[in-house]
This record gives structure tokens, sequence and C-alpha cells, in this order.
């Protein structure tokens, strides 16, 4: 599934969070996952809105106690590891961070580590970037795409004093993206803005291709702008398959024989989190009759250099065989269930446009299944029921 951003009143951390609550996500749902984050207590309030004749949601982010820290990168990611978020969506989370880092340290003259986060720290900046994060994943999204983002002019004031817009984090986040200017004396794309729209463009990138749109949301800003709509639109689009035109896939193997077992089973993890398509472990004899374990990973050509650093770095081989391969895949769609358990994503497969096959995410049913405190198979039998096709 693709996400695309398409913008006319900038970015910021609460409008991407709306846009994508607009676009179907449960706000208490969304709620109750941000909850494992240890962090002071917080309300999430969605509200719908009219703007230029657009109709959309607000997100806000309510804040119970506001005497609250400012936080350094290693407390935030402390943070966001110790929660109970699907390792994707920390993941995700930790590079958004980074990357707005990295910015700053750039723009100050220093390190990440010593980037003493201020807005950007605070709390209602967490859980707009962890908050989108996990709408994301909720949404089964594999790809984003941000059209040229409008830029206000003037100055603003920040903590560390007036600053020309866009404000120096924003410039140095931009760098090689386009925008376009505006007359609007305001910040348009926030730091948070600009970080989540990058750094998921640059983990998650599109190929072109032909698209189907499913349905948008329409996210607003809480500023009223002069001359235009303060809105962000998010497109949620289904790529046309092109499993008969073939898809190229690369093939990674080597055989391991003097590996723990558990270190497998947390590298096959590790590289599925990284981007592979899939990990397998078969059991073969090697040399002298040894029992070893044969490794094979797909993945896409490009991530060809992340995945090998993982496999020489976690595993004890010496080499790694790899070759390309082609592959035939179903049309596949994310279509959401509600069970009487909870809101279950489901993958459905087409093959020459009948849809044959349904897998229950398993993520989705372990989560219900723990919250009604019963077997996850009763989950997942019922969210294959569910699917209306």
């Amino acid at each position: 599934m693709i996400l695309r951003f398409d913008s006319v009143g900038g970015a910021s951390g609460d409008m991407i969070l709306s846009a994508l609550v607009d676009l179907g996500i449960d706000i208490s749902d969304l709620s109750s996952r941000l909850e494992s984050l240890s962090v002071e207590p917080f309300g999430l309030e969605c509200e719908s809105c009219l703007d230029g004749g657009f109709a959309g949601s607000r997100v806000t982010v309510n804040i119970h106690d506001h005497d609250h820290p400012h936080r350094h990168l290693s407390d935030i990611c402390s943070l966001i590891g110790a929660s109970a978020m699907e390792d994707p969506v920390k993941d995700l989370s930790i590079k958004v961070f980074e990357l707005l880092a990295d910015a700053e340290a750039a723009v100050h003259g220093t390190t990440r580590d010593k980037i003493h986060f201020h807005e950007v720290g605070a709390m209602d900046s967490i859980i707009d970037i962890v908050g989108a994060c996990a709408a994301v994943h909720m949404l089964g999204v594999d790809g984003v795409e941000v059209s040229p983002l409008p830029l206000g002019q003037g100055t603003v004031n920040c903590d560390h004093g007036v600053m020309p817009l866009p404000v120096p984090a924003t410039a140095e986040l931009l760098k090689g993206r386009a925008t376009v200017s505006t007359d609007e004396p305001y910040e348009l794309v926030t730091p948070t803005g600009a970080a989540l729209l990058c750094c998921w463009a640059a983990e998650m990138p599109v190929q072109s291709g032909e698209r189907t749109i499913e349905r948008t949301g329409y996210g607003f800003g809480m500023r009223k702008l002069k001359s235009r709509p303060n809105l962000l639109r998010a497109t949620l689009l289904e790529p046309k398959s092109e499993a008969t035109a073939g898809d190229e896939c690369l093939v990674l193997e080597c055989n391991l024989d003097d590996m723990v077992p558990e270190l497998v089973g947390s590298l096959t993890g590790k590289l599925m989190q990284k981007g592979a398509l899939d990990v397998f472990t078969t059991p073969v004899q090697m040399k002298k009759q040894r029992p070893g374990t044969l490794l094979t990973v797909l993945a896409r050509p490009p991530d060809r250099d992340t995945l090998l650093d993982i496999i020489f770095t976690e595993t004890t081989t010496f080499g790694v065989r790899e070759y390309i391969t082609q592959r035939t895949i179903l049309d596949r769609r994310i279509v959401d269930v509600d069970t009487r358990y909870g809101r279950v994503r489901v993958k459905v497969g087409t093959w020459k446009g009948r849809d044959i096959t349904r897998a229950p995410e398993h993520d989705d049913c372990v989560a219900c299944a723990e919250t009604a405190g019963v077997p996850v198979r009763e989950v997942y039998e019922e969210a294959l029921r569910s699917v209306v096709v």
C-alpha cells in the first residue's frame, strides 16, 4: 500500500496524525497503543473540521501535566524501545528522531547525542511522531511519496531566538526536496513534520506505476491561514501488481553450523525489520555430516548492502551466496474488519481478478486475543469469517 501526501497549508506532526486518523485509523485503538509509552498522562481528541470547502479532522494531543521534562535523543529512544509497540513502529519512530537530531546537530555545530530537544522533545511531539508511525503501520503502508511542500516567509520566535522561515532545522531536513514559496507569514512546515515525511519517503521509497485510489483523508492545522486552507491530504493508493511482467528478487544464502539456535531466531526477526521480503531456515547436513542450518533471505536488490551487513555481523558465516531470481506475486490489498474482539487487518490476495486467499495480520490477532482473554486462533478465525469481498 502506498501513502501519498499533498500539502496545501504545510505539514506538522499534528496535521500528519490528523490526516492519518481521517483515513480511517480508530483513534481509541491508536491511543491505547500509545499508552505503553512511559510518558506523562495524555489524551487524544479528534474533531471534525471544515475549511476552504474541505471536510477533515483535527487531532489534538492534550497533556494533563504541563510540567514535563525536555529530553535528549537517548531518553526518547529508551522510551520507545521499552514500550509495547510493534518492532517496526519502534524502529521507524527512532529513525525519525535520529533524522531530526542529525538536522539539529548540523544546524548547531554539534553531534546528535549532545542535542537537547526543546519543542521536539516535548510530550506532544513524541505522541505525534510515535502515533503517526503507528498509524502508518496500522494502515499497512510500505511506500510513501510526498508532493512539493509549501513554505512560509518571514521570521518566527523560538527557544533559540528569532529565526528565519523555514527554521534552520526544517531547511536542513528539506535539502534536495522540491518546495513551493507562498506569501503566508507563518511557519508552514515544522521540523517534526519535515522529519516524518522525509524519513518515511527515504525508508519506504515508491516506484512509478499504475495505482488505484483507495481513500483519502484530510488533516487540518490549528492556525487560520491568510490565502489557503491549512490542510494536508493523505491518499492511500493500491499499486497495480506487475507480476505478469516478472518481479525481480535477490536471494542471499549461507550455511550455519556453529551458532546457538536462539541467535538464528533473533537474526531472522532483525532481517525482516530491515526490509527482507522473507527469511527462512532449512536443516541441512554439511561436511562430515555435521548438522547445520541453511539461511535463505529474499530481498529487494536495493536492500542488499543493509542485509549483508546484518548477516555478517550477526552470524558466524564467512561467505554469502547471492543471485537474482524471478517471482510471481498476487495482487494484494489490506482490508480492516471489525470482530467482537476488535479491529483486525486482513491481507487479501487476488489472482486474475478473483480473490483467492485471505490472511489476518497475526500481530492484530494477538493484541485482540490478549485484550479479550481468548485464544489467538479464535480471533484469527472470526477475522477470516468477517472479510467481505
